[in-house]
């Protein structure tokens, strides 16, 4: 077996472990927790309302797309698959090991593995440079798209999980108010789509922004500072995937 068909072979081992992993935390649940219900027990205010974790649905499809597109023998030798590496494979293992540390309430080291999942996201999003590579239809749909909206997920998902033990270990917050800090990162949030904007026109990292900062609102709803700070988020992120949008059929044109 060539070094290729190798890295395509783990890119789809790794694929098929970490759906196997996600779906036994659900159907068993691991340890006897759900992991939403694990995730209720923070009383934290950087969450979103519950109906917004479908978006494991699409991720899923995203990851069984990519599976599937480079492992095209067309795809063995492709210069930007190779550059890519193993990083993908690796975030499968450290997905999967985050919910073991998750649902065997080992939450700070929760946080390291998110961290670790997060950076081999970052560096994968960069070695594919997403948004800057001129990529067919197939490509854009199976690979960039993916990541995209995979990151932009992870990103949310890092700073809940941070926020998560934090209050676990009982930070006072420099004694600044929950409510306000939940505001400091939506803000923060909102500053990595502007730059997201300007370095990418990456709509679809935009758009997973937008239905974070809405289930936020929602879920917020009885705080209005947050709840208001998110819907405001919702605006500028909206706003941003759209222009996003028509610069790239601009430019495209």
């Amino acid at each position: 077996m060539s070094k290729d068909s190798l890295r395509q072979t783990i890119n789809i081992l790794s694929v098929v472990l970490a759906l196997t992993v996600n779906i036994l935390a659900s159907t068993l649940p691991l340890n006897g927790q759900n992991t939403g219900e694990i995730s209720d027990r923070f009383q934290v205010y950087f969450v979103p309302a519950g109906y917004v974790f479908a978006i494991w649905g699409i991720i899923y499809i995203g990851w069984i797309a990519f599976a599937f597109y480079q492992a095209q023998p067309a795809q063995r030798e492709s210069p930007r698959l190779r550059k890519l590496g193993y990083l993908f494979a690796l975030s499968g293992v450290f997905n999967a090991a985050w919910l073991f540390c998750w649902h065997y309430n080992q939450f700070g080291l929760s946080v390291l593995v998110m961290l670790a999942l997060l950076g081999l996201l970052i560096a994968s999003y960069l070695k594919l440079n997403v948004g800057r590579t001129p990529v067919g239809t197939a490509e854009k749909w199976s690979v960039d798209i993916p990541f995209s909206v995979y990151l932009g997920w992870i990103t949310v998902a890092t700073v809940a999980n941070v926020t998560d033990w934090l209050y676990l270990v009982n930070w006072n917050g420099f004694g600044i108010a929950p409510q306000v800090w939940a505001v400091i990162m939506l803000g923060v949030a909102s500053l990595l789509g502007v730059l997201m904007t300007i370095s990418r026109r990456d709509s679809g990292y935009l758009f997973v922004l937008v239905w974070s900062f809405a289930g936020i609102a929602v879920k917020q709803a009885a705080e209005p500072l947050i709840a208001n700070s998110a819907w405001a988020a919702v605006v500028v992120a909206f706003g941003l995937a759209i222009y996003s949008i028509f610069q790239r059929r601009r430019m495209a044109g």
